[in-house]
């Protein structure tokens, strides 16, 4: 399954990045973060491994964030592993006005076992969520002026 999703914040990207890129702020605009542990390579460089804990509801996520790319401020790239699921994520930031940025998310998911039938019964979840945590960063983003 893929996808596309965008949204417009009002601030320079070099706010932008600086907020994105800092893991402190995950908690603000990823929901349910619990926390992120660095496993191996140089924090924030390709190839790095993080071990991402999440709760949704009264289910605890793990997944393995694995960067395939940081060419910030333009883009940032990575590899998100969980049970059943395996999902890319390419991220564009991209000046719009001295003022305004647009954030473009392509993502690529692929599903194995029970996930496998989740997205393929419900594929509209996976882009609401990702577009939710877009709309999440914009409002933190644009809080912190």
């Amino acid at each position: 399954m893929k996808y596309t999703n965008e949204i417009i914040i009002n601030l320079p990207r070099p706010r932008v990045i600086a907020l994105f890129e800092d893991p402190a702020n995950m908690k603000h605009w990823q929901p349910g973060f619990q926390s992120m542990e660095h496993i191996s390579g140089t924090p924030g460089q390709e190839g790095a491994k993080s071990r991402l804990k999440y709760k949704m509801g009264s289910r605890e996520i793990e997944m393995i964030e694995t960067i395939t790319r940081n060419n910030l401020p333009d883009s940032f790239d990575g590899i998100y592993e969980a049970k059943g699921v395996h999902n890319l994520m390419f991220n564009r930031f991209i000046p719009l006005s001295e003022n305004q940025t647009k954030w473009i998310s392509d993502t690529e998911f692929e599903f194995s076992g029970f996930m496998k039938l989740m997205g393929w019964l419900m594929p509209g979840v996976f882009k609401k969520q990702s577009q939710q945590y877009l709309d999440k960063f914009k409002a933190f983003a644009e809080s912190q002026k």
